[in-house]
């Protein structure tokens, strides 16, 4: 075994980071995403899942509290719970992509509550940001969870926790336990994305997050933790992911934050390019009848993850939708593009469209899965009753680092998801006040923001 156990070199890195000396490159990041993740709540604010669990979180006025988006303050898991499901529901979110995929933006929930309650700074939470991206990223590195059964959030306890437990204030023994009570309870099944999926698709991190915080407050009190939690001999590495090392960045190399993907279309990310590359051969096609037949050729994780199973060709639910490569390729060949609006029940019940979707099939292409997950690559080939055969192929869908979202291409997206609840001029001073989280002295700021928004 060696010196130090993989939780103790968590617990360490975190502390390393608590003065909030982030490369300024890292700081932006954390910026980008915490205004994108801030507009995937809002977008999914009247969702049914975002109103049931503000349902469940109660109205505390002691103690340690944060608010909810748009609503009132709770204790600090219930609200890591309840903006964590709104920032997930759309799946809208960031990426990351590497043996295990993950949407390591799900993280800021748990870091917005902590920060508040525990009256942090702004540059204080973004250092706790790019120190959770850094420990869920890394271990999506080190090993696949998908292949074993479980379900990518089950990464997020450890990432979640160490981001509470920088903004609490834990020790380095503290943090330990903290990752010891969270690791032992948050193995999640897969089947949370397996078949027809539920509303809980999009609660399942948050749950991981809420638990997190949970595990970070006992701790904080002196409760300790099941010890070591990874090299046990029932621990994490024997019963869930299989033995692995874990590398940290941030001295010798970048942050993994940097290597983080914003979605330009609000569903899965291995879709991303194959609705690109359906957008552009929409612009040609002059009339859907015309097509006789769809090819999406794809990598195998995109093809196991969204492109197989028949409920991919028959979404009965929104989360279903978003998960289906064929639904999403149907629909950006038949509209041009893919908006929030191509989820809703209406959209899931047009005859015409399922129609088109019935034309499509997908195949896993031996050359693109070499590629990926450097690249995430889709081709789209539609046969056409003409004669002709177009084809459009996307190696790096839009956001992706290779092919970024500019800082206003961010700020619209934030626009976009906001122009329910905000007016131009509101969401201009919004913004103005996310830009310079670094200068908040008290980053309860960003929260009561957007106490109106209900």
């Amino acid at each position: 075994m060696p010196d130090k156990t993989i939780a103790e070199n968590i617990a360490r890195f975190g502390a390393g980071l608590k003065s909030g000396d982030l490369p300024a490159d890292a700081a932006h990041e954390a910026k980008r995403r915490l205004i994108d993740s801030v507009a995937c709540a809002l977008g999914a604010w009247g969702s049914l899942p975002a109103q049931y669990a503000r349902e469940e979180a109660p109205a505390v006025n002691e103690g340690l509290t944060a608010t909810v988006i748009g609503s009132y303050r709770t204790a600090p898991e219930h609200a890591a719970f309840a903006n964590g499901v709104m920032i997930r529901y759309l799946d809208f979110n960031d990426t990351y992509l590497s043996k295990e995929p993950a949407h390591p933006s799900d993280n800021i929930a748990a870091a917005l509550a902590c920060s508040e309650a525990a009256g942090r700074t702004g540059p204080e939470l973004l250092a706790a940001i790019v120190a959770a991206y850094e420990v869920q990223c890394a271990l999506c590195d080190a090993a696949s969870l998908r292949v074993r059964g479980w379900d990518h959030v089950t990464y997020g306890a450890f990432s979640s926790v160490l981001a509470a437990s920088m903004l609490l204030g834990l020790t380095e023994k503290e943090t330990v336990h903290a990752l010891g009570i969270a690791g032992t309870t948050s193995a999640a099944l897969r089947q949370t994305r397996a078949g027809e999926l539920s509303m809980w698709k999009g609660c399942a991190f948050a749950n991981s997050a809420r638990n997190a915080v949970f595990a970070a407050m006992l701790a904080r009190r002196g409760m300790t933790g099941p010890s070591p939690i990874f090299e046990g001999e029932f621990g994490f590495f024997k019963l869930v992911s299989g033995p692995f090392s874990l590398e940290l960045g941030g001295r010798e190399k970048p942050f993994k934050i940097l290597d983080t993907y914003i979605k330009y279309y609000p569903a899965e990310y291995h879709a991303q390019s194959a609705i690109g590359a359906a957008a552009e051969l929409s612009k040609e096609i002059k009339d859907i009848a015309l097509i006789e037949s769809v090819t999406v050729h794809t990598f195998r994780a995109a093809y196991e993850i969204i492109g197989s199973g028949l409920q991919k060709w028959a979404p009965k639910t929104r989360e279903t939708a978003d998960h289906s490569l064929p639904y999403c390729v149907a629909a950006a060949l038949f509209d041009g593009t893919v908006t929030l609006d191509t989820f809703s029940d209406e959209r899931l019940g047009d005859k015409k469209l399922s129609g088109l979707l019935s034309k499509i099939k997908v195949s896993v292409d031996p050359a693109l899965d070499s590629m990926y997950p450097e690249a995430v690559p889709n081709r789209v080939e539609a046969r056409l009753s003409t004669g002709e055969t177009l084809t459009r192929e996307v190696l790096y869908p839009k956001g992706h680092p290779k092919d970024p979202l500019t800082d206003s291409e961010v700020e619209e997206k934030f626009r976009r998801l906001a122009v329910r609840y905000f007016s131009e001029r509101e969401t201009a001073s919004v913004l103005k006040a996310l830009w310079s989280v670094e200068k908040m002295k008290d980053s309860g700021e960003i929260l009561r923001l957007f106490r109106r928004g209900g």
